[in-house]
């Protein structure tokens, strides 16, 4: 019987910079195939036909004022920010922690400042259009999704790589 891992802790940096105790949440993106319904001649129903990749989108939480992540926002790159989060989850049956990275890259659509009220917590939240995830399991790269250089990559198999192949001639 095991138990399941669940995450312990979260850090997360920018430009090098740890954000250790700032980090209030972090919302991964959805990782989803763009599908199509397609049924020809002769078919009994419809079938999905793989379109590529629907948009990915992270949320970041921060419990705080941070100048540095609110200059970030509105930049012209595609490229406008990039974030390492660093995550630990452990399961409560003796196995070792799990170490989880998660590199994102893209750039903030949306900052929400909440409220401000003297007293409480503060908390902003930065919504990111994402061009890139890579997701690293105990120093293993599980997936990788570059939108723009056509990367596409589960389990260590490109599975775009025959689509470059043919389109860099």
């Amino acid at each position: 019987m095991g138990l399941p891992r669940t995450l312990v802790n979260i850090n997360a940096y920018e430009s090098g910079v740890s954000y250790l105790g700032v980090i209030a949440e972090f919302e991964q993106p959805k990782l989803a195939v763009a599908t199509e319904d397609y049924r020809g001649g002769g078919m009994v129903g419809a079938v999905p036909l793989d379109k590529g990749l629907e948009k990915m989108e992270a949320t970041l939480t921060m419990a705080g004022h941070e100048t540095a992540l609110i200059r970030k926002f509105g930049s012209t790159s595609v490229e406008g920010v990039r974030l390492r989060l660093v995550a630990a989850y452990r399961a409560d049956d003796g196995r070792p922690a799990q170490a989880v990275e998660i590199y994102i890259g893209g750039r903030f659509t949306e900052i929400d400042m909440g409220k401000d009220k003297p007293g409480d917590a503060t908390e902003h939240k930065y919504t990111a259009a994402l061009n890139y995830y890579r997701r690293v399991v105990d120093g293993r790269t599980e997936m990788e999704v570059d939108m723009v250089q056509g990367v596409f990559m589960v389990n260590g198999i490109d599975r775009y790589a025959e689509i470059m192949a043919i389109l860099m001639g």
